[in-house]
């Protein structure tokens, strides 16, 4: 009987396409892939390691996962991903419930500690094997919605940021293998393709002569028969371009969104942070996004080592009139290894959730005003899933996860992966409803 592997995922995007990876390599071993941990017989937890939160929900996944060897089948739990990268002294001497642990882009290693483990041997093997494998993934999410990974890693040195620390280097996935996945996962019947990475605007600058080539690899991926729409996530301000706005705002497959992670907008603020640019060029670049009409989303820091009360009120301001279409944000947190960490003038957490809810509050408000205006429109809508004439989905102006959902009626029968026009009747602050057309 094939042995049977489970995956517990946590963390951003970018993990579960390593988790996606590491189960179709597993497949093509023999393995079966089974959906619920309780059935199997080897279980993978690939960790978030990002910030406090995420890393506490890591270890009670840890344990939780643990229990199935008391109440499942489990012989053996594996622990993958950031938090192993990070702390795998410290989680090999606290778990000894865990049987082997593996780091981020240990892809070439995959079955050589699988086969240690089930040996009996406790392997802890952090070596950064081959960061872009060519093997067919196992999608999680769905199957006509996929990310896509064009790089890794990071070199912006963000003092918050422990992602450098965990994943190294940045590095740009080689053009035509991006190509190569595109057309295989079409080819599977996936028609949304998400490009991510932890800087996705500086894809190719890497390359010999440093070019910037996000926008040629849109127009590319574009071209690919059975895609409908193309999304890019956690581009970085300074290597976001009119070229690069035009592209996503004239070609039809591109979706007119751009996720932009800003952070701050006070100047002192911002090299404190190590963010390259200014409050001046954030100000115009979203200036062009509005003057091609794309919907920004953004993420805000609160709570920064020595964020005054008049800089997150500049920062408060700057929200309510930049007026974002989506924006979340979150509570700094001290990273270990980063320099932020060994700032004077960390706040306390008290402030800093005040300082968060105060934000998100002007947000919500925000978002309903923006959300009101789209009632009466109709909009492309992805079918996600639903049943008995109530129906979820997205258009183009929703990224998968991350964002609100639609709701709508139809009295047709319709099935996950359809596309059809909705026409906006009702919305709360962050989901819209409505009715198929």
């Amino acid at each position: 009987m094939a042995l049977r592997i489970g995956m517990v995922q946590l963390g951003c995007s970018k993990n579960r396409v390593d988790g996606e990876i590491m189960l179709g390599t597993l497949r093509d071993r023999g393995c079966e892939i089974v959906s619920d941990p309780a059935q199997a017989d080897v279980v993978i937890v690939n960790t978030c390691g990002f910030i406090e939160s995420a890393k506490q929900e890591s270890i009670d996944a840890i344990l939780e996962a643990a229990q199935y060897k008391k109440t499942g089948r489990l012989k053996k739990l594996l622990v993958s991903g950031c938090l192993s990268q990070r702390y795998p002294k410290e989680l090999s001497e606290g778990l000894p419930e865990v049987d082997a642990f593996i780091g981020v882009n240990g892809f070439d290693q995959l079955n050589g500690v699988l086969d240690d483990m089930l040996a009996g041997a406790r392997p802890v093997c952090m070596e950064q094997g081959q960061r872009f494998p060519s093997t067919s993934r196992i999608l999680t999410q769905s199957p006509f919605s996929a990310y896509v990974k064009i790089s890794d890693g990071c070199d912006n040195r963000c003092t918050y940021c422990a992602i450098p620390l965990i994943r190294g280097g940045y590095s740009s996935r080689p053009y035509d293998d991006i190509l190569r996945e595109c057309r295989e996962l079409a080819a599977r019947g996936v028609t949304e393709l998400s490009f991510i990475a932890q800087d996705t605007s500086r894809y190719g600058s890497d390359f010999e002569g440093r070019p910037l080539l996000l926008r040629k690899l849109l127009s590319d991926a574009s071209r690919i028969e059975g895609i409908r729409w193309l999304r890019v996530l956690y581009c970085y301000p300074d290597t976001v371009d009119e070229a690069l706005i035009k592209e996503i705002s004239e070609n039809p497959k591109i979706c007119s969104y751009l996720d932009l992670p800003l952070q701050h907008i006070n100047d002192g603020l911002l090299r404190r942070m190590n963010r390259r640019g200014s409050s001046e060029h954030i100000k115009a670049l979203l200036d062009l996004c509005r003057k091609y009409g794309i919907t920004v989303r953004t993420t805000m820091i609160v709570g920064f080592p020595g964020e005054t009360d008049a800089q997150f009120e500049e920062l408060l301001s700057f929200v309510k009139e930049q007026r974002f279409d989506r924006l979340g944000a979150f509570a700094y947190s001290p990273e270990d290894g980063t320099p932020a960490a060994e700032m004077p003038d960390q706040l306390d957490e008290e402030t800093k959730q005040a300082r968060l809810d105060a934000l998100m509050m002007a947000q919500q408000a925000i978002s309903l005003e923006k959300n009101t205006a789209r009632v009466g429109q109709v909009y492309l809508t992805l079918v996600e899933g639903g049943q008995n004439g109530e129906y979820t989905g997205r258009s183009m102006l929703e990224a998968p996860e991350s964002d609100g959902i639609i709701t709508f009626r139809s009295g047709r029968e319709l099935k996950a992966g359809d596309y059809v026009r909705v026409r906006i009747t009702d919305c709360d602050a962050y989901d819209l409803m409505g009715v198929i057309e």
